[in-house]
């Protein structure tokens, strides 16, 4: 069973060099598509079955033992992250034949879809910190494609921005890296925290983590590093848009969870306290962003960043609820930022324009969108009982419990800016007066991705009693690092 550690890499690997070979027999790539991402979705959920009933899963590739040899690790939080990562990419296979010209498909679509899936898995199920490099690098170069997919101008402009930023990260991240093996002797994360405790060279060691935390912070999107992201990620295509919002920023928060939760926990006190302040300035940011554009589709883009400000505060704070509030919040925001995107870029569809000035009515032809949208905003903002509430729940009730009173009246306020965010698309676009130059045109085939995203993202939240005991038990494992240690390195 350790191979199924690797299956949800090399599944999308694989399939997306298929596609490559006939890119233009769209009558062949699309249903191969749906077949390929159903796969590797049934071996996700396969995968955290498995997980979750017998333990973390290492896979030494090539035979060789850790820490020598290349060290794959499925513990609970890259199991739930992978399996939530194929539900967003399946939801966005169904979605892209009605959303993407035949043009845009014929140009590699699905092959660099593919190829992206398998770098955002391999980010989050690889154990040492040079494949995450290497699996960094992967999706990004996918990325790289999928953003000047159709060639317009301000594609070109914002992938310019998009590509250098990403390349200088990438950059200090291999020299991070060779600082950090050039002080502890190895780049395998499990046996790197064990000998940051023992090591002499605190002081390149702290400036290696701080090094690392701006590089995620980066790819995350967070204060003060968030600028290339919101029109970077508004002007793609609405598939590209979705898989970017809900997966690409998580693989950056992701990897911050990872390294200063098992790594560099041995100055909590200084590192954390940054945290929290990088998080409450995120959601303000964020929020201001949000509210300052009548452009749907940077409202969306801008919320990206309160939310990964959320999930950073939960890592600031460091108790079991606050880390359980991360996680939460980590999976609601993809399955709710996916939805938001494919729904945005419906209504961009129906009315021929993405500027909120520009129509008004909209809930007198496409009710069900309209009310679509509006439950999503609900969601998105945590009103009770849906999953970001749960999220939001849990991290403000670890922030009060260590007493971080200012972070707390942050959340709540910046949560009731998200919702008017969300709401001012509602009242302005939808509703009031009927827009007599609005023709009404069939929205077959890009319904039915998002009611199920929509859907998972309202179950976790009104199934809490049944989704919490696995994140808390995510949450307990991260807070006891030599769990891990111990799985990767047998002791």
């Amino acid at each position: 069973m350790n191979n199924l550690a690797v299956l949800p890499i090399i599944t999308p690997l694989i399939a997306g060099i298929i596609l490559a070979f006939f890119p233009k027999k769209l009558q062949w790539v699309r249903p191969l598509s749906k077949i390929f991402i159903l796969i590797n979705l049934a071996i996700a959920g396969l995968l955290i079955w498995t997980v979750f009933s017998d333990g973390t899963i290492i896979l030494e590739t090539g035979g060789w033992k850790a820490p020598y040899g290349i060290v794959l690790v499925a513990d609970k939080l890259a199991a739930i992250l992978v399996f939530t990562t194929n539900i967003v990419a399946a939801a966005c296979a169904f979605y892209a034949p009605h959303s993407l010209t035949d043009r845009k498909e014929r140009y590699y679509f699905y092959s660099f879809f593919f190829f992206l899936i398998s770098g955002v898995s391999g980010a989050f199920l690889t154990g040492d910190l040079f494949n995450m490099f290497v699996f960094f690098e992967v999706l990004l170069m996918a990325s790289y494609a999928l953003i000047v997919l159709g060639g317009d101008k301000v594609q070109l402009r914002e992938s310019i921005k998009y590509v250098f930023i990403n390349l200088f990260s990438s950059m200090l991240f291999v020299t991070a890296v060779a600082f950090i093996y050039g002080a502890v002797g190895t780049v395998n994360m499990a046996q790197i925290a064990q000998r940051v405790q023992e090591a002499d060279q605190q002081g390149i060691l702290t400036t290696v983590g701080i090094l690392l935390f701006f590089v995620f912070a980066v790819k995350a999107a967070l204060f003060p590093l968030y600028y290339w992201m919101p029109h970077s990620y508004a002007v793609p295509n609405p598939v590209i848009s979705a898989l970017f919002g809900a997966l690409l920023t998580k693989v950056g928060i992701y990897s911050i969870i990872r390294v200063f939760s098992l790594i560099f926990v041995h100055k909590s006190g200084m590192t954390h306290e940054l945290f929290i302040w990088i998080a409450g300035l995120s959601m303000i940011f964020g929020v201001i962003g949000a509210l300052s554009t009548n452009n749907i589709k940077l409202i969306i883009a801008y919320n990206i960043i309160p939310a990964i400000g959320f999930i950073l505060m939960g890592v600031g704070v460091l108790n079991e609820y606050s880390i359980s509030g991360s996680i939460y919040y980590l999976i609601h925001d993809m399955l709710i930022k996916a939805s938001l995107f494919l729904l945005i870029g419906t209504v961009v569809y129906a009315t021929g324009t993405s500027d909120l000035r520009k129509f008004s009515g909209l809930i007198h032809y496409y009710p069900f969108l309209g009310w679509l949208l509006f439950i999503s905003g609900f969601v998105l903002a945590g009103i009770p009982p849906f999953s970001g509430f749960i999220g939001k729940l849990l991290l403000l009730k670890g922030a009060l419990a260590s007493r971080e009173i200012a972070i707390v009246i942050v959340g709540l306020l910046s949560s009731l800016l998200i919702l008017y965010s969300i709401m001012k698309i509602f009242i302005n676009g939808f509703w009031g007066e009927k827009d007599e130059s609005i023709k009404r045109i069939s929205l077959k085939g890009r319904m039915a991705p998002i009611v199920v995203l929509l859907a998972l993202s309202i179950f976790i939240g009104v199934g809490a009693e049944f989704i919490y005991p696995f994140i808390e038990s995510v949450s307990a494992d991260l807070l006891q690092p030599e769990i891990y240690i111990d799985a990767v390195l047998k002791e």
